[in-house]
C-alpha cells in the first residue's frame, strides 16, 4: 500500500461515525447486505434506486477495496441547462477538434460553488437535506438573470459573472457550506473568488486567437435554466487518467482485466513500469478489479465521466434569461460555431492519413501467446485459426516476437478491408511510412494490397513512428526485424529510404 493511501485509510478510520440513514437502506439490509456495504453502494449510485445499488454490489463482488472505509468526495456546481448548454457543448467539441484537448475538456460546463470535500457514506443524506433547505431560503432572491462577460488571457478563456449576482451565489455557497459542515460533520469550503464558467484552460498560447473566435460565437443570451447540482467522485483516483473501453476484452491470463465496451478504467501513469508495450495496468470503475488490458482497446475519457450526480436544485421550471454585460443581445447577430468552421476550413489539396495497426495476436491470445504456439524443440505451429500460419524468419530467437508481435488473421483482414474502402473512395496514396514494428509493417502491406498499390508504392520504415515512451516504461526494448529480413519475408519495403 502506498504511503499516501495508508495515511488516507488512517485518517478516515479514525473519524467518528454518524447516524445518518436512508429510506433505501432497509431493503438492502433485508436482502442480507452488511450496512456499510449497502451504504457504500447507495452512495456510489447516487442513492437513486435499490436496484441500482444491488447491481453495483454484484458488479463489485471481487473488488479488493470493497470493505475499505474511504468516503467519496463531493462538490456543488451551478450548471447551465437548455440552449446555452448546447452552445457550450458545441464550443467544447469544436475547440477540441481545432486546438486539441485542454484542461477544461475534463469537466462539463459549470460554475463552482463549493469545491470537493469528503463526507461519510452514512451522512450523505444530510447533504441532500441541506441543499433543499438552503435552496428554499434563496428561492426568492436568486437572480432572475445571470450576466456573463467573456474574459481571455494567454492561459484562460471563460465567462465572468456580474459582481452583484456573484455575491448572491457566494451567499448561497456560504450558507450551504455552513449548514453542511455542521449537520454532516464535514469540512466544506465555499468558493469566494471570482465566479466564472471556464471555456478553456491551460492551452497553448498560439491557440488563444482561435479559441476566442469560437467563444464569440456563443450567445450568452440563449435561454438557460441554472441548476445547482451535487456531484461525487472516488477520491482514490483523483490524479488518475480515465480510459473508456471501445471493445470487450476477455482475459487470457490471470493478471489481465475483464472489460466490456463502454467500461471506464482508471490508469495511473506513474504505475505503468510493469506493463509491456501496448498494455496498461488499470482499475475498472464498474467492478473495482485491477489488471492488465490492451491499450488500443480504449480511448481517453473525461475526468467527469466517472462522477456521480446525486441531487440537483432548480429555482423554477421557467428558463432564466442570460444576457451579456446586462444588455439585450440581438439574436439575429448570433453566429453558430458551425458557420465559423465552414469559413475557416479550406479544401485540402494534400492530406495525411494516420492509422493504427490492425488486431495483434497478443491482444487476442494474451501476453503468453507465443508459448502456446511453440513445440518442445522451439518450432512455431498454428494453435488457432486466428493465428498466422507462419512467422517471418529472424536471425535470432523466436522469442523476439514476444516484444514485436504480428497481426492476427483478423488483423490482416481488417487492414485489407481498409485498403479496399480507400480504393472505393478513390483515395490516391503516394507515400507510405510505417513504424518498424512488425504489426505496423504488415498493416501497411495489406492496406496497399487492398488499394491495389502493392509493388507500386513501397513502405518506408521510419523508427521515429514507434511509441518510444513505451520502451522506457516497460524496460524491454523490442528487437525489430531488419529491412533485409522484411524484404526477405516478401514485404514491399523501400530499401533506399533513410
Amino acid at each position: 500500500m502506498a504511503v499516501a493511501e495508508a495515511q488516507l485509510y488512517l485518517k478516515v478510520s479514525n473519524k467518528p461515525r454518524g447516524r445518518g440513514t436512508s429510506a433505501l437502506l432497509e431493503p438492502l439490509l433485508a436482502k442480507g447486505f452488511p450496512a456499510h456495504l449497502a451504504q457504500k453502494a447507495l452512495v456510489a449510485t447516487g442513492q437513486k434506486t435499490v436496484e441500482d445499488a444491488v447491481k453495483w454490489l454484484h458488479s463489485h463482488c471481487n473488488d479488493p477495496s470493497l470493505d475499505d472505509p474511504i468516503p467519496q468526495e463531493y462538490a456543488l456546481y451551478l450548471c447551465p441547462r437548455g440552449r446555452l448548454h448546447s452552445r457550450l457543448q458545441d464550443f467544447w467539441r469544436e475547440s477540441k477538434r481545432q486546438c486539441g484537448k485542454n484542461r477544461a475538456h475534463e469537466v462539463f460546463p459549470h460554475v463552482t460553488l463549493c469545491d470537493f470535500f469528503t463526507c461519510e457514506d452514512q451522512k450523505v443524506e444530510f447533504l441532500y437535506d441541506v441543499l433543499k433547505k438552503v435552496g428554499d431560503s434563496f428561492c426568492q432572491i436568486f437572480p432572475p438573470s445571470i450576466f456573463l462577460t467573456l474574459h481571455a488571457s494567454p492561459s484562460y478563456l471563460g465567462f465572468f459573472i456580474d459582481d452583484g449576482q456573484a455575491n448572491i451565489l457566494k451567499d448561497f455557497a456560504v450558507a450551504f457550506s455552513t449548514e453542511a459542515s455542521a449537520l454532516a460533520d464535514c469540512h466544506v469550503k465555499p468558493t469566494l473568488k471570482q465566479f466564472h464558467l471556464t471555456l478553456a484552460h491551460r492551452f497553448y498560447p498560439h491557440h488563444q486567437k482561435t479559441l476566442e473566435q469560437l467563444a464569440k460565437c456563443i450567445n450568452p443570451g440563449e435561454p438557460c435554466q441554472w441548476v445547482a447540482a451535487l456531484y461525487s467522485r472516488d477520491m482514490r483516483f483523483v490524479h488518475y487518467q480515465r480510459l473508456r473501453a471501445l471493445f470487450q476484452y476477455k482475459p487470457q491470463n490471470i493478471d489481465e482485466l475483464m472489460i466490456n465496451a463502454g467500461d471506464l478504467i482508471y490508469v495511473d501513469p506513474r504505475q505503468q513500469s510493469e506493463a509491456g508495450e501496448g498494455w496498461v495496468i488499470g482499475t475498472s470503475h464498474r467492478t473495482g478489479c485491477r489488471g492488465f488490458l490492451p491499450e488500443n482497446y480504449t480511448e481517453r475519457a473525461h475526468e467527469s465521466d466517472t462522477w456521480v450526480k446525486h441531487r440537483s436544485l432548480t429555482k423554477t421550471e421557467k428558463e432564466l434569461n442570460v444576457k451579456p454585460n446586462g444588455e439585450a443581445h440581438n439574436l439575429s447577430m448570433s453566429r453558430s460555431v458551425t458557420n465559423v468552421v465552414s469559413l475557416q476550413n479550406a479544401a485540402l489539396r494534400r492530406g495525411v492519413l494516420v492509422m493504427s495497426h490492425g488486431e495483434r495476436v497478443d491482444q487476442v491470445f494474451g501476453k503468453s501467446w507465443l508459448q502456446q504456439c511453440l513445440t518442445a524443440d522451439g518450432k512455431y505451429y498454428r494453435a488457432d485459426l486466428n493465428l498466422p500460419s507462419s512467422l517471418p524468419r529472424q536471425k535470432d530467437s523466436m522469442k523476439q516476437f514476444e516484444c514485436d508481435p504480428p497481426l492476427s488473421c483478423c488483423g490482416i483482414f481488417q487492414s485489407r478491408l481498409i485498403g479496399e474502402a480507400l480504393l472505393e473512395q478513390e483515395v490516391t496514396v503516394s507515400s507510405v511510412y510505417s513504424s518498424p514494428a512488425l504489426r505496423c509493417v504488415q498493416t501497411a502491406q495489406h492496406v496497399l494490397q487492398g488499394l491495389k498499390l502493392n509493388q507500386k508504392v513501397r513502405i518506408r520504415v521510419e523508427p521515429a513512428l514507434f511509441e518510444w515512451t513505451k520502451w522506457e516504461a516497460s524496460r524491454a526494448i523490442p528487437k525489430f526485424m531488419t529491412v533485409a529480413e522484411l524484404v526477405e519475408a516478401s514485404y514491399d519495403i523501400d530499401t533506399s529510404y533513410r
